[in-house]
């Protein structure tokens, strides 16, 4: 995070955690942390305790202080629950404090299989094989969550959500042509293919429940001492809709996000991974949830994720974002489909 003092004014802070009754003394030990998304964070001590600060990115999108004041409320409603979750300390809606809605939660003690992965956990295929399985709780424990009784009555809308997600995720597809300088959709195989089975498989029925949203090995955090989550993170798109999304979305992404290292015995780790058929069957143990139409969950992760990603290459193109990140991901976009399309066949 450059120059973050001018992103948070800790005399402000200071201040507003005075005022809360989070103790007396100075803010100590500042340090920006790296994190999956633009929402920045800062970790401090104060008053003998570790915090982290999270809020906004620097240049605000219209929705960038309603996504905080979703984050905060969310993590409110997980506190009494078993979903590894960070722990929320404070939170402050308003914007007059250090400019933007913020809040404080408790440092997780944990590391990203993406970014760091200790030699303990990759010494063993048990081990990397848990972590999958662990994965897959995280979500079931999610789904369980009656999000009415933890207050998330009017969290989203969860009347007609699954009708919604292809004529959605199409008209961001659409807009793309707004760029005149991208080559346009015939450079997605199977773009059309794939929304019209989406249109003709889509479940009937669904039961409701809270969602993360963006569900991946990148955004969990794993415990340094055994083979299980210690957090999820990154809630900026959770809502109120069809818990199997979360499952979808990391069926149709998990082998874009495995560590391939190769441990002390010249084996793949990802290989030790369990695969889409393995994380369905423990996601049905664990769950009560239909899982017959899961499929269509996977194709839909596909075609959404595909698409978003699109938009980067379209910008890319007009010279509003680097081409090599837009050409990176184009192809993987192209992977998308072309996996969607391998289901469906």
């Amino acid at each position: 995070m450059k120059d973050w003092q001018s992103l948070v004014d800790l005399r402000a802070l200071n201040t507003w955690m005075e005022q809360q009754g989070l103790g007396k003394g100075d803010i100590e030990n500042p340090l920006p942390l790296a994190g999956g998304t633009q929402n920045l964070l800062l970790r401090f001590q104060r008053h003998g305790k570790d915090y982290v600060l999270r809020r906004p990115p620097r240049h605000l999108r219209a929705n960038s202080n309603d996504t905080m004041r979703r984050e905060m409320r969310l993590l409110a409603a997980l506190a009494d629950t078993n979903v590894p979750h960070p722990r929320l300390l404070a939170a402050c809606p308003e914007e007059d404090v250090i400019g933007v809605a913020f809040y404080l939660m408790e440092p997780i003690d944990g590391f990203n299989a993406t970014c760091d992965f200790p030699e303990s956990h990759g010494a063993s295929a048990d081990q990397v094989h848990r972590m999958g399985l662990s994965l897959v709780e995280g979500i079931t424990a999610l789904g369980a969550v009656d999000y009415e009784k933890v207050g998330l009555s009017g969290f989203g809308k969860p009347e007609g959500f699954l009708e919604r997600q292809v004529p959605r995720w199409r008209a961001q597809l659409e807009s793309y042509q707004a760029f005149s300088e991208w080559p346009g959709a015939d450079g997605i195989p199977g773009v059309d293919r794939v929304g019209q089975w989406l249109e003709r498989h889509r479940p009937d029925t669904f039961q409701p429940g809270i969602i993360h949203g963006d569900y991946h090995l990148a955004n969990v955090l794993y415990c340094h001492d055994r083979p299980e989550l210690a957090a999820i993170v990154d809630w900026e798109l959770t809502t109120i809709g069809d818990p199997l999304i979360d499952l979808g979305w990391l069926l149709a992404t998990t082998p874009d996000h495995l560590d391939l290292r190769i441990n002390q015995e010249g084996d793949s780790l990802a290989a030790a991974f369990p695969d889409r058929q393995a994380m369905i069957e423990h996601y049905r143990t664990r769950s009560g949830r239909d899982l017959s139409h899961i499929e269509w969950y996977g194709v839909l992760a596909c075609y959404k994720l595909g698409l978003i990603l699109e938009g980067t290459y379209a910008r890319a193109c007009a010279g509003k974002a680097p081409m090599e990140t837009g050409e990176r991901l184009h192809n993987r976009t192209i992977t998308l489909f072309e996996r969607a399309l391998g289901w469906i066949s």
